[in-house]
């Protein structure tokens, strides 16, 4: 939280018309980045060690299918690498994205877009994706 915090005052600290308000200022973005990691956290359920006792074999399975795709994700551009992980890893929409890499909107969606056909299209090419 710190860390986001800081980055987000340095990013944009020249939008602060005055300095006697920078305490406040400073907590309305800590304020902020806490509740965008509550609402991303939200979605995460922890697992009961009862559970993890009782995984089988077909977790193998889905370990094989990770390793694809992270092999898959390797072959992409360092661009497209990076909208693919931000987008589908970090769970951030196409807007924050494009402001986490400080580019247009619509060049992160190109990229996106265009990852996403490149991907298809190897993992075609390997057989395992029909349609």
């Amino acid at each position: 939280m710190v860390q986001e915090t800081a980055y987000r005052s340095f990013k944009s600290v020249k939008n602060l018309k005055e300095a006697k308000y920078f305490k406040t200022w400073l907590i309305k973005i800590a304020i902020s980045c806490s509740i965008d990691l509550l609402r991303k956290r939200k979605n995460v359920v922890q697992m009961k060690a009862v559970m993890m006792e009782q995984i089988t074999e077909d977790v193998q399975e889905d370990i094989d299918l990770e390793v694809t795709v992270q092999e898959l994700v390797e072959l992409l551009d360092e661009d497209e690498k990076s909208v693919v992980i931000l987008r589908f890893y970090h769970d951030l929409t196409i807007k924050e994205v494009a402001e986490t890499l400080n580019i247009p909107l619509g060049t992160a969606k190109t990229l996106l877009y265009r990852a996403l056909k490149k991907l298809r299209k190897e993992w075609k090419g390997d057989g395992y994706y029909e349609q």
